[in-house]
């Protein structure tokens, strides 16, 4: 990810073993991760079974917070590709029945936001 997409809060993937070496930590048993994506200092992650945000916080960065949220919750979601000038893909997820997106994320150029469309629908489609 790119130094520009951190500032304007751009999410960009993460390599696969750099999840694991961090955050095999929070999988169950039998749990893999699939997805990972960096925006600034938090993470969000999915897994087989959920997805996994975790938010950093205060000014030193020592609080974490971990949010799991299982798939069968996800009432909903969107994805919005790049356009000519609006070159950020974005995902909003509605958890439940809430009339708001719960969660949006917006990404890099670099993130195919259709992968990540795809993961998300295998899951909550099931």
């Amino acid at each position: 990810m790119g130094i520009f997409s951190a500032i304007i809060g751009n999410a960009g993937s993460i390599s696969h073993e750099d999840l694991l070496k961090k955050y095999d930590k929070l999988l169950i048993h039998g749990e893999s991760i699939e997805l990972g994506f960096k925006l600034i200092r938090d993470t969000f992650i999915f897994t087989d079974k959920r997805l996994i945000l975790i938010g950093v916080q205060g000014i030193t960065g020592s609080k974490t917070e971990y949010k799991s949220i299982s798939y069968k919750s996800i009432s909903r979601f969107s994805i919005e590709t790049p356009g000519t000038f609006d070159l950020d893909a974005e995902l909003k997820i509605w958890i439940s029945s809430e009339q708001e997106p719960s969660i949006t994320i917006q990404f890099n150029k670099s993130v195919n936001v259709y992968e990540v469309q795809k993961v998300l629908a295998h899951h909550v489609l099931k």
